[in-house]
């Protein structure tokens, strides 16, 4: 029961983010990126630091000065900056199959930056993924805009980001490092509010889908983190995956998207092989386990 549980919560997480995205993009219709950014994050840190203090975990802490949390927040800022202008300039169905390139990206800088052994099967799985995405992307095709750059900058920010979460101290709680990382991205969204000749805007049309963003993409991300400490992650992050099944449902039912058919082609193709790279890494793991097990006087 747990399991389906955990199952059903990493499923709401990636639903709910998703209504996150389409949000963002409603958004966008009527603000500016800085006011965008400025409300994720002062009204996202607001949302974690009240549960960190029910939770009784402090979110001062002298850590927040580290290189590696300096270097964590940067990279935060860079990803949104990415995601935003991603979500607001290109269908959400392109979006989405962006979105899922992102573990693939996790494993090609853990191999190039945290120097971990990849062995063929899965530089082959990243090299067919990375062929999924100039599919979607088509970047000498006549729908190529430019603007999905973004989105790749976003996801590449973001991967560098977990990667330099996977190498943070492990006694820095989940919610300091959640708290400060979507605080960082209003610092760029004070900076575009204060430089752009767009006033902010804050009429019922334009605060609604604002208002909807700050408050589901939070608690998307802690049903995702939830359901990662109720069951295996080898059980529940195959359903990440699930995002991109909502995301393009949204852009098709609600925006009106026609993906055509190289974009949900590539969209497949990355999805297979993001799911090969985990089965994999999940397969090694256990065998490196038995191994260790093996081992006499353990």
């Amino acid at each position: 029961m747990q399991v389906l549980r955990a199952i059903g919560l990493m499923v709401l997480g990636m639903a709910v983010l998703a209504v996150g995205d389409g949000f963002v993009k409603t958004a966008s219709l009527h603000v500016s990126l800085g006011q965008i950014l400025l409300g994720l994050g002062i009204g996202g840190a607001l949302i974690f630091a009240a549960i960190a203090r029910r939770r009784g975990e402090a979110i001062f802490r002298r850590e927040l000065f580290l290189p590696l949390m300096l270097l964590r927040n940067a990279l935060e800022m860079l990803g949104a900056i990415g995601m935003v202008i991603g979500l607001a300039k290109v269908p959400l169905s392109v979006m989405a199959a962006i979105m899922q390139s992102a573990p693939l990206v996790v494993t090609l800088g853990a191999a190039l930056v945290l120097k971990e052994t990849v062995g063929p099967r899965r530089w082959a799985a990243v090299g067919i993924g990375l062929l999924g995405m100039l599919m979607v992307l088509r970047p000498f095709g006549e729908a190529f805009t430019g603007w999905e750059l973004f989105g790749v900058m976003g996801v590449t920010a973001l991967a560098a980001r977990d990667l330099v979460t996977r190498v943070a101290p492990a006694s820095l709680p989940t919610m300091f490092l959640s708290t400060w990382g979507i605080l960082s991205i209003a610092v760029p969204g004070a900076l575009f509010a204060t430089f752009d000749d767009r006033p902010m805007v804050w009429s019922a049309d334009a605060l609604w889908p604002l208002l909807g963003a700050i408050l589901v993409t939070p608690f998307g991300y802690l049903a995702v983190t939830l359901s990662m400490r109720l069951a295996p992650a080898a059980v529940v992050a195959p359903f990440r995956y699930t995002r991109l099944v909502f995301t393009t449902a949204l852009g098709v039912v609600v925006f009106g998207e026609r993906p055509d058919f190289w974009t949900l082609l590539g969209a497949l193709v990355i999805l297979g092989a993001g799911l090969f790279v985990f089965a994999r890494e999940h397969q090694l793991a256990r065998q490196a386990a038995r191994d260790a097990a093996s081992v006499p006087g353990r």
